[in-house]
């Protein structure tokens, strides 16, 4: 057992109120589409065009600590940043941000989670998982059965608006981009300029335009090298000349709002799931990532693995089960298909200790950043607007 940096309670992801799956519905509204439904008040004025540039990994405690490489992103910083939900990770965010619904309603509830009998599934890669030679599951578990709500994009783009998303051009047609933000014209690019030019010829038309972007490179250098160190730095300084590059070209009757997907931590504690018998007995399945993991049990084993977990990994994590999690709101209000998705024990790491797999997931065993879970580093990201008008 050991005492965690993280003494406070967990950060409660805050659903309906100001969430990332609050982000889209309020743009939308602010270009005039109707019938979206419950919009939150983010304090977005009216406009005719809107874009949404999501940048991978920028939690709102990374951009508070640098705001020397950011000055411009930090002049539009709020002091009230968003909740991403959990876990804190990349598809489970895309998809609440795709959606307008928390994990419990879209499905999407890990990195990995058991989506259909006894297999996990990659919603990163959207193969099967933990096998050497991965199987492409598109075929098998459609992105649109997984993940079968209709997207704000799909929503807004019914309603006459010119939808589209600026996203790497690999991404077009993958697996996560079908489940999580289907519709609209999809713009493939290659880099920072195609990136910033893309938007803003997207947003340049006429009419009533919503305009959804992405960049990756922050996260993987945040991955590859951790949060705040000099590489993670200058991709920063990056990304806050391409905001800034953006902004200066939007029409004036336009927006662009800037958020992250999820923060991160380094990690400095490691309990190896592949090695710690402790971590293993009555397990059946384990998904998820090193920061946040689902641990499908066998049948009858739920209280010896919950009280297992709890023994190994102390102060270290919040262990609770399956009902505990649900009713405690960390992934919304559940879906009636969504409950066998979710493992039967749920773990969030605390403090930067994590559950790793060094035989079944080795190379993300080794990278110092990583996130998932319910700390205030990897749930809280910026919600920064610019209008020009």
């Amino acid at each position: 057992m050991s005492a965690s940096s993280d003494v406070a309670g967990p950060v409660l992801p805050r659903y309906g109120e100001r969430s990332l799956a609050e982000v889209l519905p309020a743009l939308a509204h602010a270009i005039g589409v109707p019938g979206i439904g419950a919009v939150a008040d983010l304090g977005l004025p009216p406009v005719r065009a809107a874009g949404l540039l999501l940048v991978d990994g920028l939690g709102a405690e990374l951009l508070a600590a640098h705001p020397a490489d950011a000055p411009f992103l930090t002049s539009l910083a709020t002091a009230d940043p968003l909740t991403v939900g959990f876990p804190s990770s990349t598809s489970i965010s895309l998809a609440s941000l795709g959606t307008g619904l928390p994990p419990g309603g879209h499905g999407m509830v890990g990195i990995s989670f058991r989506a259909a009998g006894e297999a996990l599934l990659d919603s990163l890669k959207w193969s099967s998982y933990g096998e050497p030679d991965p199987v492409d599951l598109r075929e098998f578990l459609p992105p649109e059965h997984v993940q079968p709500w209709p997207t704000i994009l799909q929503r807004a783009a019914a309603e006459g608006v010119h939808v589209t998303s600026v996203s790497p051009a690999e991404f077009r047609g993958s697996g996560l981009t079908r489940a999580a933000l289907r519709g609209g014209i999809y713009h493939g690019v290659h880099a920072l300029g195609d990136l910033a030019a893309g938007v803003i010829e997207s947003l340049s038309g006429p009419g009533q335009r919503l305009c959804y972007a992405y960049h990756a490179h922050l996260d993987s250098l945040g991955h590859l090298h951790g949060p705040g160190t000099l590489p993670w730095r200058l991709q920063l300084r990056q990304v806050d000349r391409l905001v800034e590059t953006i902004v200066e070209h939007l029409p004036p009757d336009a927006l662009l709002a800037v958020t992250g997907d999820h923060g991160m931590v380094r990690l400095t504690r490691h309990y190896d799931a592949d090695v710690l018998g402790g971590l293993q007995h009555g397990v059946r399945l384990l998904g998820g990532d090193p920061r946040s993991r689902h641990v499908y049990t066998e049948p009858g084993a739920e209280a010896d693995v919950l009280a297992a977990w709890r023994g190994v990994l102390g102060d270290d994590a919040w262990v609770v089960t399956r009902d505990e999690a649900v009713a405690a709101g960390w992934f919304g209000a559940l879906g009636d298909y969504v409950a066998p998705r979710i493992g039967d024990v749920v773990v969030a790491m605390r403090g930067t200790a994590g559950v790793t797999r060094t035989a079944a997931e080795p190379t993300i065993s080794t990278l110092p950043g990583q996130h998932g879970s319910l700390s205030p580093a990897e749930q809280l990201v910026p919600f920064l607007v610019a209008h020009p008008g």
